[in-house]
């Protein structure tokens, strides 16, 4: 595979074939990700993706799953990404599932029926990142998006009958805006209703604009117990008709994992059961704390 520069893929995605077809990420201005600072962005040629699909083909490998990289990849125009799915179903053994990230600009520019297109060829499960609720930080953290047409988005990617997985961010609003960063996510997801909802925490890189917020003492980020806090005040504020909400990512201080609406009380029920303790030695360690 020829990739170029750091490749980044969701936790689900450990187990499949990563081909990158764009590099870089088509945003690129969130003051919180530091994943793309260093590649400008474009969209890989055909000739160049085709390279790949084959070497993976010639490898006599079987892959389940194949993962389109880098940050944005859904942008690519119709036209061009139809033929890199059907070349990768065509020529790639086993493959049962193809996974992309999108963000609400690159699905929307998509119409209902080329999802569905997408989606018979192969694509079957799209990543994005919501982040938050709270317009207002959405617009500090230059997240380029309406509350409204991230919904529009989300709800667009089920209506065409495709898996969406949204990832929140845990301290976004920092102590500020915690509360209403926590509220206003939690009506948001339950306003999308996608299949997989994954908290993560921030976890603040030197050099980022938002960094250098922290630094001017212009934001604050809560403790460890805020960022459960959060996380609980979010999942009340959440109701799924049939997904999964998790916060077992590396960069959470306590992993939880309900299946809602069943499993919803009892993840509140722990969630509380930890705040009322205050243990730190119950928390993941910092040092095991990552990106």
């Amino acid at each position: 595979m020829k990739y170029e520069g750091v490749i980044y893929r969701p936790p689900s995605e450990a187990d499949a074939l990563i081909l990158q077809v764009t590099v870089g990420c088509s945003h690129n201005k969130c003051t919180f990700c530091p994943s793309y600072k260093d590649k400008r962005f474009r969209i890989k040629s055909f000739d160049e993706i085709m390279e790949d699909i084959l070497e993976a083909k010639e490898s006599g490998w079987s892959f389940r799953k194949v993962f389109l990289a880098d940050g944005d990849a859904l942008i690519i125009p119709q036209k061009r990404l139809l033929p890199i799915l059907n070349a990768i179903t065509e020529n790639i053994k086993g493959v049962e599932r193809i996974g992309i990230y999108g963000n609400a600009k690159s699905i929307l520019m998509k119409t209902l029926e080329e999802l569905k297109e997408l989606k018979e060829a192969g694509l079957k499960i799209i990543y994005l990142g919501v982040e938050s609720g709270d317009q207002v930080v959405l617009d500090r953290v230059k997240k380029g998006v309406t509350v409204e047409k991230m919904i529009k988005a989300g709800k667009r990617v089920k209506e065409a009958g495709i898996k969406l997985s949204v990832t929140v961010l845990l301290g976004l609003g920092g102590k500020e805006r915690s509360k209403q960063h926590a509220i206003a996510t939690g009506k948001i997801l339950t306003k999308i209703d996608p299949d997989y909802v994954g908290a993560l925490s921030l976890i603040v890189v030197p050099g980022t604009p938002i960094a250098d917020e922290i630094e001017r003492g212009e934001m604050e980020i809560p403790d460890p117990f805020g960022l459960i806090e959060e996380l609980g005040l979010m999942m009340a504020n959440t109701e799924l008709t049939k997904g999964l909400f998790f916060s077992n990512h590396a960069s959470n201080y306590l992993p939880i994992k309900a299946r809602f609406p069943e499993g919803k009380e009892a993840a509140l029920k722990a969630i509380s059961e930890v705040l009322s303790k205050r243990d730190k030695d119950i928390l993941r360690p910092e040092y095991f704390r990552a990106l």
